[in-house]
C-alpha cells in the first residue's frame, strides 16, 4: 500500500513525496482511513512507529477542507497535547511539513522559555496548537488561548502524562473542550488507569494496536553485555572507541547519572553532551542540534528528555543502564534502524539488572545476544553494595498517602 491509496488531498501527498515518504507504517495504515471519517480513535503504540503522521495527516487534511467551507478569522480548532517540550517541538515540526501545501497554520507551546513569541504566535491566528500542559494551561487561565472552537484533540503519550503527574491537568483542558469534537487518544501501554482515562476522552472510538513485538525494529540489531556496575563506564569508554559508532544515544536511568556519565567520559577524552529535565530548554536544544549536526557524536539522555528525539542515521542505542519498564526499552531501540536504516542497540546488564533484562526478553519474545568477548565481563564476583541506611519516614507536610509533600516535577 502507498499513500496515494489512503484518500490523502494533493496538497500533502506532494509534501509526503518532497521528503520521500511513499509507504504507510503500520499504525498509518490502519489509522488515516478511520480519522478520515471522523471516527474517534484509541491507539496503542510505542514512539518510533510514525503515529505523528498517523494523525497529523487526517487532521491537517481535515483543516484544509474545513478552510475551503468556512470564511472568516482563522481559530485555534486542532490541540495535540503530549509531555515533553521536545516531543511537542517535534510534532509541530511534523505538522508543518505535512501542512506546508494547505495553508494550515500552527504554532508549538511549552514551559521553560519566555512565553511572548508563543503569545504572539497565537495573536497572528493559528489552526492547531501543540502544547505541553503546564503552559497551555497557564496560558488558557490568563486568557491567551480558548478551546471553544476545538473540532480535533489528540493526547499523545498519555502513560507518561500520568507518570509525570499531569492527570489533572489533563482533567481541566478536557473540561475546556467542545463536547462536539474527534478525539484521539494515543498510549505506549494500556493499564487500568489509561483505559479511565481515554473513556472520559473518548466516544465510541475504533481501536488500534500496534504490539510492542512489531515495533522492535527487524533491521536493529540487539545484544546485551553482562558487566558489573563498577565497570560499566569503562565498558562505555571501551565501546565508543570503535570507529564504527558513528553517533550514539545513551540511556541513564537518572540526571545525576547522565551528568557522571558526561564527565567521565570528557576525562577519557570523548566528547559527549547531557539532555534530561534540570537542564535549561535552550541547553537542551543546543545539546539536540549538536548532536544532530555530528558536531557532538555521544548523547547522554534520560528517558523522560529523550521522548521526541528523532534522528536520522543514528548508528547506536545504548542501555547504560538497563529499564525496569519492559516498554520502555522498545521506546530506546527505536531509535535508531529508521526508515529502514540498520541499527545497534547494545545494553549494559549488571546483576541486579538481570530481572530487567528477562521482563525485557519475554516481552519482546526474544533473547539479546550475549557479548562475552569484552574486557570487563562480569564474573559474578563483584560485592554487592551495602545496604542503604533506613530512613527517617516522618516528614513535614502529613504521611505519604495525604497527598501532602513535594509535588512532582513537571518541567521535563
Amino acid at each position: 500500500m502507498t499513500f496515494d491509496d489512503l484518500h490523502i488531498v494533493e496538497p500533502i501527498l506532494k509534501a509526503l513525496r518532497n521528503e520521500g515518504y511513499t509507504n504507510p507504517t503500520p499504525i498509518q495504515e490502519l489509522s488515516i482511513p478511520i480519522l478520515l471519517k471522523g471516527k474517534d480513535l484509541l491507539g496503542c503504540a510505542q514512539t518510533g512507529t510514525g503515529k505523528t503522521a498517523a494523525f497529523g495527516i487526517p487532521i491537517i487534511q481535515h483543516l484544509y477542507l474545513d478552510k475551503a467551507r468556512e470564511k472568516g478569522q482563522r481559530k485555534v480548532r486542532a490541540l495535540v497535547v503530549t509531555p515533553t517540550r521536545e516531543l511537542a517541538i517535534q510534532i509541530a515540526m511534523s505538522f508543518k511539513t505535512y501542512g506546508q501545501h494547505t495553508g494550515v497554520r500552527g504554532t508549538v507551546i511549552f514551559g521553560g522559555v519566555k512565553e511572548t513569541k508563543q503569545i504572539n504566535a497565537i495573536r497572528s491566528g493559528v489552526d492547531v496548537i501543540v502544547a505541553t500542559p503546564g503552559r497551555l494551561l497557564d496560558l488558557m487561565n490568563r486568557g491567551y488561548i480558548s478551546l471553544k472552537d476545538i473540532k480535533y484533540f489528540v493526547l499523545d503519550e498519555a502513560d507518561q502524562m500520568l507518570d509525570m503527574g499531569f492527570i489533572h491537568d489533563i482533567k481541566k483542558i478536557i473540561a475546556k473542550l467542545p463536547e462536539q469534537r474527534q478525539s484521539l487518544f494515543f498510549s505506549a501501554t494500556m493499564p487500568p488507569s489509561i483505559l479511565n482515562l481515554s473513556q472520559k476522552i473518548l466516544g465510541n472510538p475504533e481501536k488500534v494496536t500496534i504490539k510492542p513485538e512489531q515495533t522492535t525494529a527487524e533491521k536493529v540489531k540487539q545484544s546485551v553485555y553482562f558487566v558489573t556496575k563498577s565497570n560499566k563506564i569503562k565498558l562505555l569508554t571501551h565501546i565508543l572507541e570503535n570507529d564504527d559508532v558513528h553517533s550514539a544515544l545513551v540511556f541513564s536511568r537518572t540526571k545525576h547519572g547522565a551528568n557522571k556519565v558526561v564527565k567521565m567520559l570528557d576525562r577519557a577524552g570523548i566528547r559527549a553532551e547531557a539532555i534530561h529535565g534540570n537542564k535549561s530548554q535552550a541547553a537542551r536544544q543546543k545539546a539536540l542540534g549538536n548532536f544532530k549536526s555530528g558536531t557532538t557524536r555521544v548523547l547522554i539522555a534520560t528517558d523522560i528528555a529523550a521522548r521526541g528525539i528523532d534522528v536520522d542515521s543514528l548508528s547506536h542505542v545504548i542501555n547504560f543502564d538497563l529499564t525496569n519498564v519492559p516498554e520502555t526499552y522498545v521506546h530506546r531501540i527505536g531509535r535508531t534502524g529508521r526508515a529502514g536504516a540498520s541499527g545497534v542497540a547494545l545494553s549494559f546488564c549488571s546483576s541486579e539488572e538481570r530481572p530487567y533484562l528477562r521482563d525485557i526478553q519475554k516481552l519482546i519474545n526474544q533473547k539479546l545476544t550475549v557479548v562475552e568477548d569484552h574486557p570487563y565481563v562480569d564474573d559474578g564476583t563483584e560485592i554487592p553494595p551495602p545496604p542503604e541506611p533506613q530512613r527517617n519516614r516522618s516528614y513535614r507536610g502529613g504521611n505519604r498517602n495525604s497527598g501532602g509533600g513535594r509535588r512532582p516535577n513537571r518541567r521535563y
